[in-house]
């Protein structure tokens, strides 16, 4: 199969994309820069000069593909239209500028979706689309009563449910032909190189000196390996059925207060518990996502894809000196 990848040279998209090679797939990658487009022909990869801003470089990525995997996402300002940009800064209160951002950022990528689904549509070719379990979670400091199952719906209470939102374009286009499926990923996503949450709570423990938890700290993340996850996607993209959930989790959860206490005894800082309005002012956007309580599982997804984690649990790997060697 021929693979249209955004996102296919970062932390996930590198795997995903060898992968896919290794197993007889060939990927086009999108590429914004000569540098994206060196790194996919080393390995092995088609580079597609384009953005997602420019809808057009990705209705031409599709049109030479049987299939889409979407893991690009940003939360940068500058990958945004400065329209965008403008409105969410200038467009109400102070107070309200990371909402209108997080709006901003969503539509980008519900534009790129409904693009995707727009060009597949009645080809019955598969669309696979990253995003979060946090999206399904309960507001920042509320327990949840089980795991997070796959029938879950997105949570309007949780901080992740701006991403969550664009879940609903996907199930729209599986009623169109197109073998749409979402793949929500664990709040950590870890390995070598990782450039997600974990290490920005080791910068931010850094800078304020200490490992801070939220209350008692047993609010509980779940974590899956990067190599676990690109093996979900494949087979997602060769298995997945129309409209379907799957989740990329490969432990069930951890506490927070663990997670604290790896950093401040790798960066020997005090670890303490701090309240949730502290938590936020130390940590900004970050601080709501320490307190929520997101445990999930993946037994439905590993039911119907076969998929088997081989990967060590979120835990055990952050707990290495690479994790902070920097």
């Amino acid at each position: 199969m021929r693979v249209f990848v955004t996102g296919a040279n970062g932390f996930i998209g590198t795997c995903v994309t060898r992968n896919l090679l290794a197993h007889g797939h060939q990927v086009v990658g999108l590429a914004r820069s000569e540098r994206s487009a060196a790194a996919l022909r080393a390995m092995g990869a088609v580079p597609h000069w384009g953005s997602l801003r420019d809808l057009d470089s990705l209705r031409r990525g599709v049109a030479q593909a049987d299939g889409v995997i979407h893991l690009a996402f940003t939360f940068s300002p500058m990958d945004l239209p400065p329209g965008r940009v403008l409105g969410a800064l200038f467009g109400g209160w102070p107070a309200g500028i990371p909402g209108r951002m997080m709006g901003a950022i969503a539509a980008l990528d519900r534009a790129a979706l409904e693009t995707f689904g727009a060009a597949l549509q009645g080809s019955c070719r598969p669309l696979v689309a990253a995003f979060a379990t946090m999206g399904v979670a309960g507001p920042p400091g509320e327990r949840a009563g089980r795991l997070a199952t796959e029938e879950d719906a997105p949570n309007a209470r949780s901080p992740g449910y701006g991403r969550a939102l664009n879940e609903a374009a996907l199930e729209g286009w599986a009623a169109r032909g197109v073998r749409a499926s979402i793949i929500r990923l664990a709040p950590s996503v870890h390995g070598d190189s990782d450039k997600g949450l974990v290490p920005q709570l080791i910068r931010a423990s850094r800078k304020w000196g200490e490992a801070i938890y939220v209350d008692d700290g047993a609010n509980r993340w779940c974590g899956v390996h990067r190599e676990d996850a690109a093996t979900l996607f494949r087979l997602a993209l060769e298995q997945g059925a129309p409209g379907r959930v799957y989740h990329g989790v490969g432990d069930d959860g951890v506490t927070f207060r663990q997670i604290a206490e790896v950093i401040g005894r790798r960066l020997e800082l005090p670890v303490r518990s701090k309240p949730l309005a502290e938590a936020r002012r130390k940590m900004g956007w970050l601080g709501p996502f320490i307190a929520v309580d997101n445990p999930a599982s993946s037994e439905r997804t590993r039911q119907e894809l076969g998929w088997q984690p081989l990967g060590p649990i979120l835990i055990n790997d952050i707990d290495r000196a690479a994790y902070f060697a920097s």
